[in-house]
């Protein structure tokens, strides 16, 4: 019986290692925009009563780009056309020059950094030592974060990154190569969510785009009425997103059809964050948003004193956002009073990045901003 005891008590302990070891690098990596392949803005996260600033990085022009962080390294674009690697006391590992501004939100995988340029070039940059792998060149720029999928044998991974030019480009990860372009009607601002075998993603020609992400082939075309700014949420086969007009959308991506639609007053700019059972999103008319991910009825609104054109991060039981009132604030969710805030008086587009030690966010200044304990 004693030997059973033991061997059941190893067997829980070894469980427990795993799953804590494997939340533990969940929460303190954010290596995307919206900190996963389906762009839901969630992270495990668990967040702190108040915050401190730690410190601050100058760089040489306005930041529209969002930072990502894993362990130690922090990497975001800046208008000046650099992509910066710093640590986390905020020492510069290296600069990588893009030659134009970088208002992407980078990408990692695998050691390498993926991001665009407003000249339209995709860059692979070693993450390590800041020296280029890679470029590709489209023919528009490129405002939205690259995304990442597996390849049809589960061997290769490849990079999605749409542009000005209209296109959705798909390239193979390690080369640049390209495999396939899917073409639209017009610009394509934010960045494809990706889940399982569909993309999705819309831009100015008014249309929410479902494709087959192994063969760029449609699958839906649905639309919208009017731009879709930024980028799609997508979680259990359904997908969220707000368009200009501020119509706020759930659209089952199988069938093709509208679930529900909310109608708010401000035009939406920004990606959505999608949790359990919440929407969250930010709109123009200065307010944060938040829905019954069910049935799309108004929970709760919380306003700011400007518009908000940065995605929300949605961490537990909270809600992440900056404003272009200058402010970082933290919500609760399920009210949506107010947790926390910190003035940093300038405006505020790039979204955070949330990880249990960090929240991580630029500004117009040219200034990253790091809090912490």
């Amino acid at each position: 019986m004693k030997i059973k005891r033991m061997n059941i008590s190893r067997l829980i302990f070894f469980l427990l290692f795993i799953y804590l070891s494997t939340n533990a690098f969940a929460q303190n990596c954010w290596t995307s925009f919206r900190g996963n392949q389906a762009l839901t803005g969630t992270s495990k996260a668990v967040l702190l009563k108040s915050y401190k600033l730690l410190w601050t990085y100058k760089t040489s022009d306005k930041i529209k780009s969002s930072p990502i962080i894993c362990g130690d390294t922090i990497l975001i674009g800046s208008n000046d056309g650099y992509l910066y690697s710093l640590s986390a006391n905020g020492k510069l590992n290296w600069k990588f020059k893009a030659g134009t501004s970088i208002e992407a939100s980078p990408t990692l995988l695998d050691n390498t950094v993926y991001v665009g340029s407003l000249e339209g070039f995709i860059y692979a940059v070693n993450s390590k030592t800041g020296t280029l792998k890679w470029n590709y060149k489209t023919d528009g720029q490129i405002s939205g974060a690259s995304n990442w999928a597996l390849s049809p044998n589960k061997k290769q991974k490849r990079i999605i990154t749409g542009s000005y030019d209209y296109k959705l480009y798909c390239l193979e990860a390690a080369t640049g190569k390209a495999l396939w372009k899917y073409e639209t009607e017009n610009f394509i601002n934010g960045t494809a969510a990706i889940s399982g075998n569909l993309t999705a993603f819309g831009g100015c020609d008014g249309f929410l785009h479902v494709i087959n992400v192994n063969s760029g082939k449609e699958i839906h075309k649905i639309n919208i009425n009017n731009y879709l700014a930024a980028s799609v949420a997508i979680d259990a086969d359904r997908a969220y997103f707000g368009n200009y007009d501020g119509e706020f959308f759930c659209i089952d991506l199988i069938s093709g059809k509208q679930i529900w639609k909310y109608t708010g007053n401000g035009a939406i700019i920004s990606s959505p964050a999608v949790s359990d059972m919440y929407v969250v999103y930010t709109s123009q008319d200065k307010k944060v948003y938040c829905l019954n991910k069910t049935n799309g009825k108004i929970l709760w609104n919380f306003p700011t004193l400007k518009k908000i054109e940065s995605s929300p991060v949605i961490a537990q039981s909270s809600v992440v956002i900056a404003s272009d009132d200058g402010r970082l604030y933290i919500i609760d969710l399920k009210t949506g009073s107010k947790l926390w805030s910190y003035e940093i008086g300038s405006p505020i587009y790039s979204t955070p990045a949330v990880t249990n030690n960090y929240i991580i966010v630029g500004a117009d200044d040219g200034k990253v901003y790091v809090f912490g304990k």
